[in-house]
C-alpha cells in the first residue's frame, strides 16, 4: 500500500524534527458469520501491525464496530468515536480498507469526510487507493461513494455522480424558485406556466428584432410585467440571462458552478475548472432550440463589435435599424447615422465612423443619404422576393438536414464510448490500477462531442434562418414592400457601403450587389 505524500500545515524549514503523523485504523463488517468474524479480526490486527512498523507514523488506535451494517452511522459507536478524536485534533490520518467499509450511504460518508478534511485530516481507502487529499481521488471517491450507494439501497434512479451524469428517465433536479416560465409538479417535474412562457417568448422576440436589453427591460416595466423575482425593475442583466439560458429549450447545464474544494462544499462559477455536462430534452422546451442560437449569436455579435483597420472596439445600438451593421467596404468600420447640414438643409445620413474620427486621409468612403442607404436595402428585399419559387428553390438547396443527421449519429456514438470507457474506469479504480490514459481518453471525447454538438445546432440555426426567408418569399412573392426597421432586423445580416455599389447580405447567406 502506497500512501501518497501530504503537506503538513504549519511545518516549516526550521523545524530540525518533523512531528510524526498520528494514524488511525477503522475496520467493519456486516455480519455475523465464521467467515466474516475472522475477517473483522484479520483487519485489526493487519492495520495495528501496518501503522506501527511505519517510523515516521505514531499509533493513534484501530476503531471497529463488527456486525453492523454500514447503511447509516447512528449504530457505529466506534466509527462516531473515532470521529470525536479526530475533531478533538488527535488523529491527522485515517486508514480503513474500502468506501464501502467506511459508509454505503453516499451523504454520510461525504459529509464526515469534509469535517475531517476541514482539520485537515485525510483518509485512505486502500481497495481504492484513494486519498482524500489527493486531487484526483476526490473526484473518484465521488464516483465511487455513489457506487457504494447504489449496492447498498438497490436503486436505479441514484445518481453515478463524477461518472456519467445521466439522469435516470431523463429528470435533472432544477431550482425553479425565481425561474421564469416553469413550475414543478407534484412528481417534481419541470412544468410550464403558459403566462410566463409568453414573456420569454417576447424577450427572445424582440432581441433577435434588434432591441438593446435596456430596451427590451424598460418595454416590460412600462408594461407592468415584474420579474421572477418579483421586482417591478428589470436589469439589463436579468434579460440576458434569460437569453443565455438553455432550460428555456429543454436542456439542462450541468456544473455551471463547481467545487473548487469539494469536501468543504466551496462552489464559484466553473470557468474550466471541470468539464461541463449537457443533458438534452430534459424537459419541455419553451423556445425552440434554433431561436435560441441565433440569440447566442447575436450576443456574441454585439459584444465583439470591432471594425476598421485598428480593429476598433465599437458600442452595439439598437436605436436603428442598421446601426451596427452598416460597414465601410474601404477601412472596414462602421457606418453611423448622423445628423447633416448640407448647403443649410438638415438631413440625416450615414457615414463611415473612421472618416468621422480620423478624416478623409485614412478612409476616403462616401457618405450616404438615408433615403439612398433604405433604397438599396428594399431594392435588394424586393429582388428576392421578385425571384419567386425559383429563389425558394435555390434555398432549399442550402439546407444541411443530411448533415445534421449524420452530426447527430457521431454524437451517438461517442456517448455510448463514454460509457463503456467511464465503466472501465471504475474497474481500474476498484484494483487500484493506473487509470490516467482512460481520463484522458474521456476529456478528449467529451471535447469531440462538445465541438459536434456546437456544429449541429450552428447548422440547426442556418437551417431555421433559411426557412423563415423561405416562408417570408412565399407570403410575399412578387409584392413591392417599402422599408420597415423590424423587416431588416429580421432578415439582413449586414450592408456594406462601397464607392458605387452596396452590398446586402441576408441572414440566410445569400448576397446582392446593388
Amino acid at each position: 500500500m502506497v500512501i501518497p505524500a501530504r503537506k503538513r500545515v504549519g511545518s516549516t524549514a526550521a523545524k530540525e524534527k518533523i512531528k510524526k503523523l498520528r494514524v488511525a485504523a477503522y475496520c467493519r463488517v456486516s455480519t455475523e458469520t465464521e467467515e466474516q468474524n475472522s475477517s473483522y479480526e484479520v483487519q485489526v490486527s493487519h492495520y495495528t501491525e501496518f501503522i506501527k512498523k511505519n517510523n515516521e507514523w505514531e499509533f493513534a488506535g484501530i476503531f471497529a464496530d463488527d456486525g453492523i451494517s454500514g447503511t447509516n452511522t447512528k449504530k457505529r459507536d466506534e466509527f462516531n468515536r473515532m470521529i470525536a478524536e479526530c475533531m478533538d485534533g488527535n488523529i491527522d490520518m485515517v486508514i480503513t480498507k474500502s468506501i464501502s467499509r467506511f459508509a454505503r450511504n453516499t451523504l454520510d460518508c461525504l459529509q464526515y469526510i469534509r469535517q475531517l478534511k476541514d482539520k485537515n485530516i485525510s483518509v485512505y481507502f486502500e481497495k481504492e487507493n484513494i486519498n482524500t487529499t489527493d486531487a484526483k481521488g476526490e473526484v473518484l471517491l465521488t464516483i465511487m461513494a455513489s457506487l457504494a450507494q447504489q449496492e447498498s439501497q438497490s436503486l436505479s434512479q441514484n445518481v453515478k455522480l463524477g461518472l456519467q451524469y445521466r439522469y435516470q428517465q431523463g429528470k435533472v433536479q432544477v431550482n425553479h424558485k425565481r425561474f421564469m416560465g416553469y413550475t414543478k409538479d407534484e412528481d417534481g417535474n419541470l412544468t410550464i406556466v403558459p403566462e410566463e412562457a409568453e414573456i420569454i417568448k417576447r424577450i427572445y422576440r424582440e432581441y433577435l428584432e434588434g432591441q438593446s436589453l435596456v430596451g427590451i427591460g424598460r418595454a416590460l416595466e412600462k408594461d407592468g410585467i415584474l420579474t421572477a423575482a418579483g421586482k417591478p425593475r428589470w436589469r439589463p442583466e436579468s434579460v440576458k440571462k434569460i437569453l443565455q439560458n438553455e432550460k428555456y429549450i429543454g436542456d439542462a447545464l450541468l456544473q455551471k458552478t463547481v467545487t473548487v474544494d469539494f469536501l468543504t462544499k466551496k462552489r464559484v462559477k466553473n470557468e474550466g475548472h471541470v468539464p461541463q455536462y449537457y443533458v438534452e430534452n430534459s424537459h419541455e422546451a419553451i423556445i425552440p432550440k434554433e431561436l435560441f442560437l441565433q440569440a447566442q449569436e447575436e450576443i456574441h455579435r454585439r459584444s465583439n463589435i470591432y471594425t476598421g483597420e485598428g480593429k476598433n472596439k465599437r458600442i452595439y445600438s439598437s436605436k436603428y435599424a442598421l446601426s451596427a451593421i452598416t460597414f465601410c467596404g474601404d477601412c472596414g468600420d462602421i457606418y453611423r447615422r448622423v445628423y447633416w447640414n448640407i448647403h443649410g438643409r438638415k438631413e440625416f445620413v450615414w457615414r463611415c465612423v473612421t472618416r468621422i474620427e480620423q478624416g478623409p486621409e485614412v478612409c476616403k468612403n462616401r457618405t450616404v443619404k438615408e433615403d439612398e442607404l433604405y433604397g438599396a436595402v428594399m431594392t435588394a428585399i424586393n429582388k428576392l422576393l421578385a425571384g419567386g419559387n425559383n429563389m425558394i428553390k435555390t434555398l432549399e438547396e442550402n439546407i444541411h438536414a443530411v448533415i445534421g443527421e449524420t452530426t447527430e449519429y457521431q454524437i451517438s456514438e461517442i456517448n455510448n464510448s463514454l460509457e463503456e470507457k467511464q465503466k472501465e474506469l471504475i474497474k481500474l479504480a476498484n484494483k487500484g490500477q493506473d487509470y490516467d490514459h482512460l481520463a484522458d481518453e474521456i476529456d478528449e471525447l467529451r471535447d469531440k462531442r462538445q465541438i459536434l454538438l456546437v456544429e449541429d445546432a450552428s447548422l440547426s440555426g442556418e437551417n431555421e434562418r433559411i426557412n423563415e426567408l423561405i416562408e417570408f418569399i412565399r407570403k410575399n412573392k412578387f409584392r413591392t414592400l417599402e422599408y420597415d426597421d423590424k423587416l431588416v432586423r429580421k432578415i439582413i445580416q449586414s450592408v456594406t457601403v462601397y464607392e458605387g455599389h452596396f452590398v446586402i447580405a441576408f441572414k440566410s447567406g445569400i448576397e446582392m450587389e446593388i
